[in-house]
């Protein structure tokens, strides 16, 4: 390889090659994870709340593998099948709520922690069409009540998608500041409004709710603000009007292809891209080079 390549917006040396070439072969009993932590101890790779960048590290190593500079260790960890087997069937009234918004308010949205973890994985897992696969990296989850503390809704925010052209020409950044600044967009990975709720504009209601508080939550968790949200709306199933009846801005559409598709030959339900600016200033800040 030439002296330095651009790797995941990191200028990779080939001394950094030979590093990792190095663990592997001295410590043939490492597991991926155990490999990405000690990188990252290495090589200070730290966010700004002091806990190690994993996901980021192990993404990086695939990244190497994939362009043939290194093998990486068999992975360890069970596929997803075997990760829908072991989310919990966790018991919960499915009986209706119907009524007007006034009906069940005040809503209460609450960060999902030990205590109801199971449900939200079950709820998911069983009432969304994509269902729960699990989280990586940094995100939030939220589960939200009636005032009788019935559940009603579950939302679950992540990583925002690395690249999405309609999105980055309304921002504005270049391609260097987005992999600096990546970390400051999030995406509303999924949406539930239970199957047996029916109260008109409670997910706009929710939306709005949830959009005025997750900055605060997510430094409270990650020790950094968030500046914009996205979401990506399926065509052919929803209209997305819940997301524009809570001021949400659709930028344009994707263009029918997997993240991780290399050739453009997978194709993949064509979906509308929403965008909601959480400060007034995220233009500025998503767009300033550090």
């Amino acid at each position: 390889m030439e002296n330095t390549t651009i790797i995941q917006g990191r200028e990779t040396t080939y001394e950094d090659i030979m590093l990792v070439q190095k663990l592997i072969a001295a410590n043939p009993d490492w597991h991926r994870t155990r490999l990405s932590k000690e990188l990252c101890e290495l090589w200070n790779w730290y966010n700004s709340n002091g806990q190690i960048k994993d996901m980021a590290c192990r993404t990086f190593l695939l990244k190497l593998e994939q362009r043939g500079y290194l093998t990486l260790p068999v992975r360890r960890r069970p596929g997803g099948s075997s990760y829908q087997q072991s989310i919990p069937k966790v018991p919960h009234s499915t009986d209706l709520i119907l009524g007007k918004l006034k009906s069940v308010a005040p809503v209460t949205i609450k960060q999902v922690d030990k205590t109801c973890l199971d449900l939200f994985k079950c709820l998911i897992n069983q009432y969304h069409y994509l269902g729960f696969s699990g989280t990586v990296g940094q995100n939030m989850k939220y589960m939200v009540f009636d005032k009788n503390g019935n559940p009603l809704s579950c939302l679950l925010f992540g990583s925002a998608a690395w690249k999405c052209a309609p999105r980055d020409e309304f921002i504005g950044w270049s391609q260097k500041i987005r992999g600096a600044n990546i970390n400051l967009v999030i995406n509303n990975m999924r949406f539930l409004i239970l199957p047996w709720v029916e109260v008109p504009h409670l997910a706009s209601h929710i939306l709005g709710q949830v959009a005025r508080r997750i900055s605060s939550d997510w430094v409270e968790k990650y020790g950094h603000p968030v500046y914009l949200l996205e979401t990506f709306v399926e065509k052919e199933r929803f209209l997305g009007t819940c997301y524009r009846a809570a001021n949400w801005v659709c930028v344009g559409q994707t263009v029918g292809r997997s993240r991780n598709d290399r050739y453009a030959t997978l194709k993949v339900p064509v979906k509308d891209i929403y965008l909601y600016p959480v400060n007034k200033q995220f233009r500025e800040v998503l767009c300033h080079e550090v």
